[in-house]
């Protein structure tokens, strides 16, 4: 996949997504997220870890806009989603790239279709996007599969369609839950160099992972949830530095 990007990191300095303690809770239950202040910068790429119930989920759902905080103010793009006019979410919607643990494809659609289907959604003839989905799947182990339908894939081959949906576009936000979950270490590498290929082009990448290993082939922020707090270590590089400045 030899994409291009006009979303580079220097262009516009500001975070693609601020939240200013935000706090979340599900009706009127306790608050899952509680007092979450941090910058996701422009072209960054950041890990987020956490045990079972720290609320890694309720805190994605919040990046990709599948839910709204119980307080404090979350902004995209320079925008404050509170005051944002309803009309104007779909489109931002559609600059988010979003990677689901339960892969969401759809069964009457098969490999090919379903990779495509945001280009179609944004009314790109097949002409345009034909050969790059070809070789997105190709890269990750799926050029024999395009036209299987999706239940009659493993579990693994899933998450791989699910990721190449995700990325096909080339989103300016990637949300990524437990993208190598379901697929063999080999592959869970050529994933993530998938990831920071994407990342290298301009796009924010946040990946949510249990997989300690996997974050610690990538020099990058850590975003941990612990009790409905988040606590964020910069990456090796950066704390060298800071350390180098003392």
């Amino acid at each position: 996949m030899t994409p291009s990007s006009n979303h580079s990191p220097q262009s516009a300095p500001d975070p693609v997504v601020r939240f200013d303690n935000v706090g979340m809770r599900y009706e009127r239950g306790p608050e899952i997220l509680r007092d979450l202040s941090f910058d996701l910068p422009r072209g960054s790429f950041q890990f987020l870890t956490g045990p079972s119930g720290a609320g890694k989920t309720s805190l994605l759902r919040l990046i990709y806009l599948a839910a709204k905080p119980s307080r404090g103010l979350i902004s995209f793009f320079g925008r404050d989603l509170a005051t944002l006019p309803r009309q104007d979410l779909p489109d931002l919607r559609r600059r988010i790239g979003v990677v689901f643990q339960e892969f969401r494809l759809l069964n009457h659609l098969n490999v090919f279709d379903n990779v495509a289907l945001p280009l179609r959604v944004a009314g790109k003839p097949r002409s345009d996007y034909a050969e790059d989905v070809a070789e997105l799947l190709s890269w990750v182990g799926l050029g024999d599969k395009m036209t299987a339908q999706p239940a009659t894939l493993s579990g693994g081959e899933q998450q791989r369609v699910a990721i190449a949906r995700a990325v096909v576009g080339q989103p300016e936000i990637l949300i990524a839950d437990e993208p190598t979950g379901n697929v063999d270490p080999e592959m869970g590498m050529r994933l993530l160099r998938l990831f920071l290929e994407l990342n290298k082009l301009g796009t924010t990448v946040v990946i949510a992972t249990h997989d300690l290993q996997l974050v610690r082939m990538v020099d990058a922020p850590v975003m941990s949830l612990s009790n409905g707090h988040v606590h964020i270590r910069p990456s090796r590089g950066a704390r060298q530095e800071e350390t180098e400045h003392d």
